[in-house]
């Protein structure tokens, strides 16, 4: 999407992947300063660490956008991406909807999160607003990191420990495929219900067996487009909104063939 913006205008987009290092994302921003870079866009992996980094940029004449996860910071002029809290809201109303609609009187809901991540947190709540408010219990939060094997084994751990509890919450990849791994090494496909963040391959697979139920899809390609294009606007003096929503898809089995070929 970013590089779909800038053929499409006019700019020299360079990308560099810090492989979730922190310090090497800093070094990364302090090196686009020196090299007169006009912009930056920042997927920031520590959102508090990075914004000595972004506050240099910006005292250069730097244009900072952040993407993704929230940066909260007077060098940061545009964040783009998803209002994680509300579709934490949007997703816990379809589990609402969803126990409504199948009579489930049982609402205790499990939780595989990464309490390190500000963004996962924030979908947490906004998903416990509501489903606290339509009687459910979340029973226990496992901590998965982000990171896939921990979070396939606090899934495990969680299904063990939680044997009488179907319905489970999921807030970002890690999580969602860790639980989806962990429910078909227990053989709980045909008893447990998860919902949660972010497609993958094995994630349809799960819809397809009937035991992944809603997943919040979010759209990284036009987050990237509008991130470039929102740079442009900044350098040539424009100004832009301080928050550009991407707005997420709920996927299901009734719409997952839209997102099939995306995971092939």
């Amino acid at each position: 999407g970013a590089q779909e913006a800038a053929d499409e205008v006019g700019v020299d987009l360079t990308i560099y992947n810090a492989n979730d290092d922190p310090a090497k994302q800093n070094e990364a921003i302090a090196n686009f300063v020196t090299q007169g870079f006009d912009a930056i866009i920042i997927v920031a992996i520590d959102v508090e660490g990075v914004k000595p980094a972004l506050r240099d940029a910006a005292a250069a004449g730097v244009k900072v956008v952040a993407v993704d996860a929230v940066v909260e910071d007077d060098s940061v002029l545009c964040q783009v991406g998803v209002d994680n809290e509300a579709a934490g809201e949007e997703i816990g109303q379809f589990m609402v909807d969803y126990m409504a609609a199948n009579n489930i009187t049982d609402k205790r809901i499990g939780v595989i999160g990464a309490l390190n991540s500000f963004i996962q947190n924030l979908r947490l709540d906004g998903f416990k607003k509501v489903v606290e408010a339509d009687g459910a219990t979340i029973t226990q939060t496992v901590d998965g990191q982000n990171r896939q094997e921990v979070a396939m084994t606090a899934a495990e751990n969680l299904f063990t420990a939680q044997a009488d509890t179907k319905l489970f919450y999921t807030t970002g990849e890690p999580a969602m495929v860790g639980a989806v791994a962990a429910a078909r090494s227990q053989n709980r496909t045909g008893d447990v219900k998860l919902f949660g963040w972010d497609l993958t391959a094995e994630v349809i697979k799960g819809i397809d067996d009937g035991f992944v139920v809603g997943v919040v899809q979010q759209d990284p390609k036009t987050e990237g487009y509008e991130a470039v294009k929102a740079c442009k606007t900044l350098v040539e003096g424009g100004s832009v909104s301080s928050f550009i929503d991407v707005p997420i898809t709920i996927v299901t089995k009734d719409n997952v063939e839209d997102f099939r070929a995306i995971f092939e």
